[in-house]
């Protein structure tokens, strides 16, 4: 155990200048760029510091009140999602309401009339029992 751990030290401690190597970057002929660990023969490369730190932000007021106009427009949003939620639910506990409705007077009811192209007809028993297995699983998937 100890001879892995010091094993794999000493590779972590040898990769870290291999990790630092210099790269290059140059244009070709038909201008696409490339990058490699060395410069091309014959051609102007531009060396690359790998090892820079991130720069810091130029003016920390201006990220401020970039940061404080994000949050009042996810704020905005947030508002607008919400209240599309709450249409949404208000019509689906509308939708349950009637369903259920149906379904009781299907159930309590033998006798259901219902109007199809202006005539007034009476649901036979197949259909009256049809239309109460498809109000149930209508509440089953849309009602909680």
């Amino acid at each position: 155990m100890r001879r892995m751990i010091l094993t794999s030290s000493l590779l972590l401690a040898l990769s870290a200048p291999v990790a630092a190597s210099q790269v290059y970057k140059w244009v070709d002929a038909q201008g696409v760029t490339h990058f490699g660990a060395q410069p091309p023969q014959g051609q102007q490369a531009t060396s690359i510091n790998t090892a820079a730190p991130p720069s810091k932000p130029a003016e920390p007021n201006a990220a401020a009140t970039f940061d404080n106009e994000a949050d009042s427009e996810q704020e905005a949003i947030d508002r607008k999602v919400k209240q599309q939620v709450a249409t949404q639910e208000a019509e689906r506990k509308k939708y349950c309401e009637s369903v259920r409705t149906n379904l009781a007077q299907l159930e309590n009811n033998p006798r259901v009339r219902i109007e199809v192209d202006g005539e007034v007809r009476r649901l036979n028993e197949e259909e009256r029992q049809q239309r109460i297995g498809e109000a149930k699983k209508a509440i089953a998937d849309n009602c909680k």
